[in-house]
Formats: C-alpha cells, sequence, structure tokens
C-alpha cells in the first residue's frame, strides 16, 4: 500500500494496513530544529556536525528531509508558502548556530544580531530598518511575536487596516504551488498536507503580523481577544472580507493544483486552553463558524480535499460544532487538557471527525518520561484511536526542544511496532 492509499483510507475511517504517520506536514506537526538535528544523529543519517534548515524561524522548525521521511516510514509531505512568518523566503543558507549549540543553516534574510542583554531580534521581510517584529530571549529555542500596534483611535478604525496580509494571491505564489505540488505528487506515492493561507480566521499567531514593516489595524494579542467581545462588529467585517477573498483564492488555487491534495490547512485559531475555553460555544457559533463553515462548504463543493482546523487545549465542548462546520480533521488533539480523554472523544466523535494528533504528550511524556514511558504512551493512544481508520499519528503539537534522543527514537520505533492494524 502506498502512502497516499494508507493517508486516504484513514481519511475515510477506513482501515489501512497500519496507522499513517505525519511528520513536517504542517506548521503544527512538526519538529523543533535541535530535536530534527538530535534524531538525524541517533539514526546515523549525517556525520556528526552536520547542520539541519531552520525552515520556519517563528518556531524555529527544522527541516524534516527526504531521508528522514524515509528512515521514518513518513507518509505525508507539507507543501507552504514561499515566504517564512517573518515575511522573507527559504533561500541562500548560510550557517548559523543556536543557544544550545546546534548547527543549522538559516534563510540569508534570517539576519539577526544579539541585543547587549543577549536578545535575539528577527525583522519583517529581514530588513532591519524597521522595527523588529520577533525577539528570542537569551539562551531561548522561539521566537516571541514584538507587539507594534500603533495607538487605536476608535472613530477611525477601520477593518481593512486588519486584512493587508490577506490579498489576492500572486502569481508567483500560484506557481509556487503549482510546480510544488506537481513535484511532490509526480516524484512520491506521499500524501500533500497544503497550507493554502488565508483561512484561518483570527488566528492569534498572525494577528501581530510578523511579516509585515508596518502593520496597521488592531494588533495587540490582549487587544484582539477582548476585539471579540467589544468590537464584535470590526472582527464581523473583517472577517468577511478575509472570506471573500479566501475563497476567490482557494478557486484559483484549485485551477492550478487540482486534487493532488489530500488535507488543506483551513484553521490555526486556537479556542482552548489547558484546562478551558477562550470563548462560549455560543461566541464560536457566531463569530467564527459562518466563515469556517463557508469554507469548508466551498473546498467540499469543489474539491476532494479534506479540510483541517488546529486548535489546541480543552475543546470537548466545540468539537461537535467543529464538525457541524464542516471540518474533517482535527489536531492536535489536546489529551492532557480537561475533558479530553482520548477513548471518549473517539466513542463520541470518530465517526465524524479524523483525529489528527494525540499520538503523545509532548508537555510531560516526551521531554521528561522515560523511553518505556513514551512507547507505553504511545501504544494506549494508537489503541484508542486507530480502531475503524480515522486517525493519522503525529505527536500533540511540534515535537520541541530539549528531548532526549532515546525519546525520539523510542517514539518513532513504537508507532512502527503497534500501528499496524
Amino acid at each position: 500500500m502506498t502512502s497516499r492509499e494508507r493517508v486516504d483510507m484513514a481519511l475515510n475511517h477506513l482501515e489501512p494496513d497500519r496507522v499513517p504517520l505525519d511528520l513536517g506536514g504542517s506548521n503544527v506537526t512538526s519538529m523543533h530544529v535541535s530535536s530534527v538535528y538530535q534524531l538525524r544523529q541517533a539514526l546515523e543519517l549525517d556525520a556528526p556536525g552536520t547542520p539541519v534548515k531552520v525552515v520556519e524561524p517563528f518556531q524555529m522548525l527544522g527541516e524534516i528531509g527526504d531521508d528522514l521521511l524515509d528512515a521514518l516510514a513518513v507518509d505525508v509531505v507539507g507543501v507552504n508558502g514561499r515566504n517564512t512568518m517573518f515575511g522573507f523566503p527559504n533561500e541562500n543558507w548560510r550557517s548559523w548556530t543556536t543557544f544550545d549549540g546546534t548547527p543549522v543553516l538559516v534563510p540569508e534574510k534570517f539576519n539577526t544580531e544579539p541585543e547587549p542583554n543577549g536578545d535575539l531580534l528577527l525583522y519583517p521581510e529581514g530588513d532591519r530598518s524597521v522595527p523588529a517584529s520577533g525577539r528570542m530571549p537569551a539562551g531561548g529555542w522561539y521566537f516571541d511575536a514584538l507587539v507594534r500596534q500603533p495607538p487605536l483611535d476608535e472613530a477611525s478604525l477601520d477593518p481593512e487596516d486588519n486584512l493587508e496580509e490577506f490579498q489576492p494571491i500572486a502569481d508567483e505564489d500560484l506557481e509556487h504551488f503549482a510546480d510544488t505540488i506537481d513535484d511532490v505528487y509526480n516524484q512520491t506515492d506521499k500524501a500533500i498536507f497544503a497550507s493554502f493561507g488565508g483561512t484561518s480566521f483570527g488566528d492569534i499567531a498572525l494577528v501581530p503580523a510578523t511579516q509585515l514593516p508596518f502593520p496597521k489595524g488592531i494588533r495587540d494579542i490582549e487587544e484582539w481577544y477582548v476585539s471579540t467581545v467589544t468590537r464584535r462588529e470590526y472582527l464581523m467585517a473583517v472577517f468577511e472580507r478575509q472570506c471573500e477573498i479566501a475563497l476567490v483564492n482557494l478557486q484559483r488555487i484549485h485551477d492550478a493544483v487540482g486534487n493532488k491534495v489530500a488535507v488543506a490547512f483551513v484553521s490555526g485559531t486556537d479556542f482552548g486552553t489547558q484546562t478551558g475555553l477562550f470563548l462560549s460555544p455560543q461566541s464560536y457559533r457566531d463569530l467564527y463558524m459562518p466563515f469556517h463553515r463557508a469554507v469548508n462548504d466551498w473546498v467540499h463543493q469543489h474539491t476532494t480535499w479534506k479540510t483541517f482546523i488546529h486548535s489546541c487545549g480543552a475543546v470537548y465542548p466545540l468539537i461537535p460544532l467543529f464538525i457541524e462546520a464542516g471540518f474533517d480533521v482535527i489536531n492536535p488533539v489536546q489529551c492532557s487538557a480537561r475533558g479530553m480523554d482520548p477513548t471518549v472523544l473517539k466513542v463520541e466523535f470518530g465517526s465524524d471527525v479524523v483525529f489528527w494528533g494525540g499520538g503523545v504528550d509532548t508537555q510531560h511524556t516526551l521531554p521528561f518520561g522515560t523511553p518505556e514511558d513514551v512507547r507505553r504512551e504511545v501504544k494506549e493512544r494508537i489503541d484508542a484511536f486507530a480502531p475503524g481508520g480515522g486517525f493519522v499519528f503525529n505527536t500533540i503539537h511540534n515535537v520541541q526542544a530539549r528531548i532526549p534522543a532515546e525519546n525520539l527514537v523510542a517514539l518513532y520505533e513504537a508507532v512502527r511496532d503497534f500501528g499496524s492494524y
């Protein structure tokens, strides 16, 4: 069975020969560059000191190369846009070293230098002449978005100000998606997981617009969350226009790439915390669901793609609404959050939605457990989610930094050992 067939069966709630595996299919199902380096060294794929590319500097995600995909029997390949979240492309690679000493390659415009206190600043489009949009604390692992919101004048707030990054797709971006997807489809048997962008309404990772030199509108994270209550008409106007643009872009994208895509990333907006929701189910229904429904309906009416929602946290009360909104796939399935018991989730929702994730706890078990703990949890999660299909194995969100190499090896050995149907 090919990887593409395996993923297709799982997406259609059928049991393939084994549980499909994703690593690196998206920016929420990947691995920190230092852990990629550790894993490659443990698998003896590289000589010591061989650098790994940082393909998304915001979260410092490492490239999951073809040899690593093959070594782990990964079934999914991700296709992303041309630019990173800081607005510069992955090109003209140069050597760099992380705070923990990991040798990496970074794009040319990853042109940060240490501040006097040791922090690192990163700049939109790599332009050091404009205010920095990201900060990595000294000794840190990731960049935090910097708030660059101008003073708000309630009388002159214009929804168009929050739409600068949501524009008709450029011809060069369309060509990038078409060429990349053709290459993956024709040269591999992997399922394609595409992140086209533009359809994630209110995603707080995107609100600060780290890629824009001078973002306008509501860009402060706290102010945005407050606005979901105090400026709901404004947000509705932003979402309505964003949705209009997105649907036109999806038509152009589908015309260019066809049905080679297995899964399309639609939403990365987090609606949960560790212990509850960021908003009430009614607020989700009123503010977000109409636009999720519009995008999902368009995709299902015009393509064979499956639609994917990522939402961390204790989102059990929202899962019926995600299903009603038309999502086919839910991620990261944070089983450690309140009310997210994997057995209950499978029994109640397993016939209606595909669980993509939930495979191991990346906050506790993977970084702090033993290899035996990792193997035990992987088996438990496969036993809970796999029966009847509808499960693609991935960790709960990205694999973080500072994971013991023996735990990384145990993770993927367990998927191999326990994943057969």
